[in-house]
């Protein structure tokens, strides 16, 4: 404030000197040292009015500065316990809020937590309910099957016990050599039935002259002139149970001496089998050059066959053919077909050819019919196993 006083009284000065230097320069008839005098004069009283007004304008303003600071304070402190009243006010107002504010949260929680709690119970007996009624329903459900289930195991049982004593009596009936005999010849009758004509075959004939030993069967084939003679081809049935039962159960136990052995052995039989057919059968020109050996079990013939050795030995040495229940049916067809249209000088010889051609083919079925013996195996084990457990 003072600084701009200050400002002021110097600019009013400027412009009385200029003012006056104008005055000068216009008056020229007066002389220079009264105008100069005029002029220090007045700018003297100028310059004493100039400072005695800005002491005074000094002094008024401190006087105004300090009024100004005074009742800037005073304002500045009622403002101040104002505030702070209002800011005690607020803060108790505040204070007063929250704890209402407090107490609805609390209130509300408290209110909320009942409501979950029943909601809560109301959905854990809804739960309980379900879960009971489903599991109730599905234990009667599994106890339904399980029921069921033994039910059935009780018929299978039932059904094992009888298949059990089944087995008992197939064994007692496979034990006894005759009755085993009377099974493997009820058997092939029964596939000749299937494919020949009751004349084309015929049963207990003595096919060598001057011998009484009958052969099972003779399938009879026409002669090479119209007179009506035939020509026999002996079947026999051969059953040699105890040796392949001998070398299923060395097979089972698995020692290497016992197998050859038991292999051996059933060789030996099949041999012996062969050699009587022929010696006793086979007398050419009333029969054929050649017999045909039937092995009942589909197992026995896949043991011998998959001998080749063997097969080429009894064909060799004692003209003799093997067939199964599988094989049969397929030969007595060929046969059948064969013979028809030729004569009995030929027939004899390229039946021979025909058999090895059939031979061939139905050496094909060697791994078959293995297969085929191992099944049966299994299940003759599954019916003796079952038939202990039915005895237990």
């Amino acid at each position: 404030m003072i600084e701009t006083l200050l400002i002021a009284l110097l600019v009013l000065v400027t412009g009385s000197l200029i003012v006056s230097i104008i005055l000068l320069t216009r008056d020229r008839r007066f002389d220079l040292d009264e105008r100069q005098d005029r002029m220090e004069k007045s700018l003297k009283e100028e310059m004493s009015r100039g400072r005695g007004e800005a002491s005074l304008n000094s002094k008024q303003l401190r006087e105004e500065i300090v009024n100004s600071m005074s009742r800037i304070s005073n304002l500045q402190k009622d403002q101040l316990d104002i505030f702070s009243k209002q800011l005690s006010t607020l803060t108790q107002s505040n204070e007063q809020r929250m704890d209402r504010l407090r107490e609805t949260v609390e209130a509300r929680l408290k209110t909320l937590q009942e409501d979950n709690a029943k909601k809560l119970d109301q959905m854990r007996e809804t739960v309980d309910e379900k879960l009971h009624t489903t599991l109730e329903k599905r234990l009667g459900e599994s106890f339904k099957l399980v029921s069921e289930k033994l039910k059935m195991v009780h018929e299978g049982l039932g059904e094992m016990k009888s298949l059990a004593v089944g087995v008992g009596d197939l064994k007692k009936v496979l034990s006894n050599v005759k009755t085993r005999g009377i099974l493997g010849e009820l058997q092939l009758e029964n596939i000749l039935e299937q494919i020949l004509t009751p004349d084309q075959y015929a049963r207990n004939v003595a096919t060598k002259k001057g011998s009484r030993d009958n052969v099972e069967f003779a399938i009879k084939l026409p002669g090479k002139d119209d007179s009506g003679q035939v020509i026999y081809l002996p079947l026999d049935s051969k059953f040699p149970l105890e040796d392949y039962h001998s070398l299923l159960d060395a097979h089972e136990h698995g020692d290497p001496s016992v197998i050859e052995a038991a292999t051996k052995l059933l060789e030996n039989t099949i041999k012996k089998c062969a050699r009587e057919i022929r010696d006793k059968y086979i007398d050419p020109p009333n029969t054929t050059d050649f017999g045909i050996m039937f092995l009942p079990i589909e197992g026995l013939y896949a043991e011998v066959v998959r001998r080749t050795s063997l097969i080429e030995v009894l064909q060799r040495d004692f003209k003799i053919i093997i067939t199964g229940p599988t094989t049969l049916a397929a030969i007595l067809n060929s046969l059948q077909m064969g013979f028809r249209t030729l004569a009995v000088e030929k027939r004899s010889s390229e039946v021979w050819m025909l058999l090895g051609a059939v031979k061939t083919e139905f050496g094909k079925f060697g791994d078959i019919l293995e297969k085929t013996q191992k099944k049966l195996q299994e299940a003759g084990n599954t019916i003796e196993g079952a038939a202990r457990k039915s005895r237990t």
